[in-house]
Order: structure tokens, then sequence, then C-alpha cells
């Protein structure tokens, strides 16, 4: 598993039919920063992932890839390699919080 951040989504009108429902997202894995270890980094890449827990634009998500992505009760018969199975509120490292939600939500918001 791997924490991502969404960066945007996939529109498909056609797909398998197990795939139907489901909303498709871009997502950028991120890293603990080398240096002081204090933030949360890009790794420059890209990927899409299944959405099966409704998560939007700026979270950042647990994300699972390889046959562990089949095996949530959503997506079981799905033919896909990654999937958001968790949406984060706070990480932690070495003792220090590197990302909290509510600093996400109160810094877009202006407040």
């Amino acid at each position: 598993m791997f924490v991502a951040k969404v960066t945007g989504a996939v529109v498909s009108t056609q797909k398998v039919a197990a795939m139907v429902g489901f909303k498709l997202l871009v997502v950028e894995p991120y890293r603990v920063e080398n240096k002081d270890r204090r933030s949360l980094v890009t790794t420059g890449r890209t990927l899409i992932a299944v959405d099966t827990l409704g998560a939007g634009p700026n979270d950042f998500v647990l994300v699972t890839q390889g046959s562990s992505a089949r095996l949530t009760p959503e997506t079981k018969n799905m033919p896909t390699d990654a999937v958001i199975v968790g949406i984060l509120d706070q990480v932690h490292v070495g003792g220090d919080c590197v990302y909290t939600r509510q600093n996400e939500e109160a810094s877009s918001s202006g407040t």
C-alpha cells in the first residue's frame, strides 16, 4: 500500500461490465521527504485507481496495487491493478504529523 493524492478523474463511458458504476481517479503517489522527514512530497508518477469510497480532488488516499487490488468485495471480479482503500485523516512519521486532513481542508477553503 502507499499514500497518494487524488489529482484528477478519468471518464470512460464504455468499460467492462464489472467496472460500471465505479469512478476512476488519477492518483499521484507521495512519499516522506528525505531530508527532514516532516512532509510528504510527490514521486512524480501518476496512475489510475478504482475509487470504492467516494474520494475527491486533493484527498490523500491509501492505494493498494497488484493482486491485492482485487481482494476487496467491490473489486473481486474487476480487472483492476489499483484501488483506493482508504481516505487519510492523518499521517505520522517518527513522532511527527506530516499530514492532517483538517489542515488541507482549512487551507483550501481560504480560512
